[in-house]
């Protein structure tokens, strides 16, 4: 407990000893401490001597900060046996205390040092007596007044509340014993260890508590469990983090700044600080751009996809809600916008039920929000039903599709995880009939012929399987693959009309190459079987 005094020295110098603690109070505002004063009143202390020790006792309380969060006082007094005069719990006002001690009448006996202390560290600082518990790390300090030799042996004890956590102030006054002091007090000793020659100049010992007390090292008490650096400030113990760290909400472990929160960082999907820096990250199935912050979409051809999913009472409320994120991972992968892919949703279960249309939303955040405001349907698992509303009316141009002529294509996307209770075979056929591209994502429970069935050829391609919905991102891959324009159906897909100069060029430029390539085989063919015909008149 070293630093310097609270107050101009010259001027409490100046002023009688009482009123110079009395001062003091208002001045110097401690953290949270407990105090306890281990006070002889043996025989040997005469009536005057402790009326003066009673008189500096309550001049000292007007100078502590007293209150329940603040310092907790109580008094112990001894001689051949001990006292507890007021336990730490029993007041939060300096008034109340004042009238204890006023009230205070000496034992006048032995002088039984070592057992006060024993006391004191099992009794006086226990939480049951209103010490604070431990792990607050709320400093315990005893100052022991005495003016003689201890009749019992003090070092062992002392000792052992010291290891206790209890800093211990050793007061001598007069007759009392150096060496006993001494084996008292904690380190350093030059700090700890006060003799006075008579009762009426304990006030220097007074002055100089009082300053301690104002520049107390909060941090050397205990364990304050400071991931970086502990710092001793009036309040009490404080934590400090490192350069690039934020202390955390428990007040001591510290974290690596999140540089994301404080920057504008222009990442597409994800920044993630890594220490004194940060990077961004894309979705699984998306590459991160050279410019370091935006992520690779599907942008060389478009589709019109419109997803059914299963909200039958076997996929549960929880797992609904990762197959509603898991469909927002592939709207991530898709350039949604109304000239590239539009995206529509239906949820199936007994009955179906159209979320939104392919032509209502024009950006991927307007789309995933929809997605997330989608309430589960539960009951049954009508599949069938669902492929029927998908192929009359999800891809009519009522509903937001684009028109044939675009030669747009159109991707249905299945999600279930079980068996469906009605046909699907009738209109599963028909969606491929219509020129839909079908996939099928099946989870669990869900039947592996009844997949191929929904699907296109070939069913590697066009089928994914997981076996439980905590493990469905390892499809993103592969339907990113699939779906995703420029790597799967559509690649190099433009909109553009048919009636258009170039298209019909383009048209007459094909049909011409396929006829100049028939009219070559034709021709080859007829050679072929005039030597054929050449071989058998030979062999007649």
């Amino acid at each position: 407990m070293r630093g310097l005094l609270c107050w101009p020295v010259l001027l409490l110098l100046l002023q009688p000893w009482e009123t110079q603690l009395q001062l003091t109070g208002p001045r110097c505002h401690t953290g949270p401490l407990d105090l306890v004063f281990v006070i002889d009143s043996s025989r040997s202390v005469r009536p005057f001597e402790f009326e003066t020790m009673r008189q500096f006792l309550m001049g000292l309380l007007r100078g502590l900060n007293v209150g329940p969060n603040a310092t907790r006082v109580g008094v112990i007094q001894y001689s051949s046996q001990v006292q507890s005069v007021f336990p730490l719990r029993a007041f939060s006002r300096r008034e109340d205390m004042e009238r204890a001690i006023r009230d205070l009448v000496p034992l006048a006996q032995g002088t039984m040092t070592g057992l006060a202390i024993q006391y004191a560290m099992n009794v006086a600082f226990s939480v049951a007596e209103g010490a604070r518990p431990p792990e607050e790390r709320v400093p315990r300090v005893a100052v022991i007044v005495t003016d003689g030799r201890p009749q019992d042996r003090v070092a062992e004890v002392a000792a052992q509340a010291r290891a206790s956590g209890i800093e211990i102030y050793a007061v001598g006054v007069q007759r009392a014993d150096v060496g006993s002091l001494r084996a008292m007090a904690s380190p350093p000793l030059d700090e700890h260890v006060f003799l006075v020659e008579s009762f009426d100049l304990i006030q220097e010992f007074g002055l100089q508590f009082q300053s301690r007390l104002c520049a107390i090292d909060y941090c050397s008490f205990g364990n304050h469990s400071c991931q970086h650096e502990c710092v001793s400030t009036p309040g009490g113990p404080r934590c400090h983090c490192r350069e690039g760290h934020d202390l955390q909400p428990d007040g001591r472990s510290c974290q690596v700044r999140d540089l994301c929160n404080g920057v504008d960082h222009g990442c597409e999907f994800q920044c993630v600080s890594e220490g004194l820096s940060y990077r961004c990250l894309c979705p699984e199935g998306r590459q991160l751009q050279a410019d370091g912050k935006s992520c690779n979409r599907c942008r060389e051809g478009h589709v019109d996809l419109v997803l059914l999913v299963d909200g039958s009472k076997s996929v549960r409320p929880q797992n609904f809600e990762l197959v509603k994120r898991f469909v927002n991972q592939i709207v991530d992968f898709l350039d949604v916008s109304p000239e590239g892919t539009r995206v529509g949703l239906v949820q199936f279960s007994s009955r179906v039920r159209t979320e939104f249309p392919l032509g209502r939303y024009g950006t991927a955040a307007e789309v995933k929000q929809a997605v997330l405001a989608v309430e589960y349907m539960e009951r049954g698992t009508m599949t069938g039903l669902a492929l029927r509303h998908m192929v009359e009316h999800s891809f009519s141009e009522a509903q937001g599709a684009r028109p044939r002529a675009l030669n747009v294509p159109r991707v249905g996307l299945v999600f279930t995880d079980g068996r469906s209770q009605d046909d699907i075979s009738v209109w599963a056929a028909r969606a491929k009939e219509e020129g839909i591209v079908m996939y099928a994502v099946g989870v669990g429970k869900a039947v592996e012929a009844e997949l191929r069935e929904i699907a296109s050829e070939p069913a590697e391609l066009h089928v994914s399987y997981a076996p439980d919905f905590g493990t469905m991102t390892h499809l993103l891959e592969n339907l990113r693959g699939s779906i995703c324009p420029e790597e799967g159906i559509s690649a190099g897909t433009e909109l553009r009309s048919p009636c258009e100069c170039e298209s019909l060029v383009e048209f007459q430029g094909r049909t011409l190459g396929a006829l100049e390539s028939l009219t070559l085989n034709l021709a080859q063919l007829t050679a072929r079987l005039e030597d054929l015909e050449n071989q058998l008149a030979n062999q007649k």
